[in-house]
């Protein structure tokens, strides 16, 4: 990498000498790609311990409904909103949204009496 010098010439502000910085960028993908990417939603993690809970209590999550439980995720987190807990009609899950992960499944009747905590929102699916 080249040295820059910088000179203070009396009342001109900083003036540079030496070759001028060089900004790499992917030859594959322009910026405005690269930011599309960023900013599209995402796809949400199942965690071990989520993934064995949905097997053990048979809870069975369509595809149309993982995607509605994302979207609404994401617009949780976009909200600020870090620990949430999800409610639908066949379960309850503790996602973070922060990380895009689900922390853990349970059915409803099993989440009925249940004291939910460290959630700072909560998402009501029907």
């Amino acid at each position: 990498m080249d040295k820059i010098n910088l000179h203070r010439i009396p009342s001109q502000p900083f003036v540079r000498q030496g070759k001028a910085p060089t900004i790499t960028q992917s030859p594959n993908k322009a910026f405005l790609e690269h930011l599309n990417e960023a900013m599209q939603p995402a796809a949400l993690k199942i965690s071990k311990h989520a993934s064995d809970r949905l097997a053990e209590r048979n809870i069975h999550i369509s595809e149309v409904e993982w995607a509605h439980i994302t979207d609404k995720v994401n617009e949780a987190k976009s909200k600020g909103i870090k620990e949430s807990l999800v409610l639908m009609e066949q379960a309850a899950l503790i996602v973070s949204a922060k990380n895009a992960t689900v922390i853990t499944a349970m059915d409803r009747m099993e989440a009925k009496d249940q004291l939910f905590t460290n959630i700072d929102g909560t998402i009501v699916l029907s």
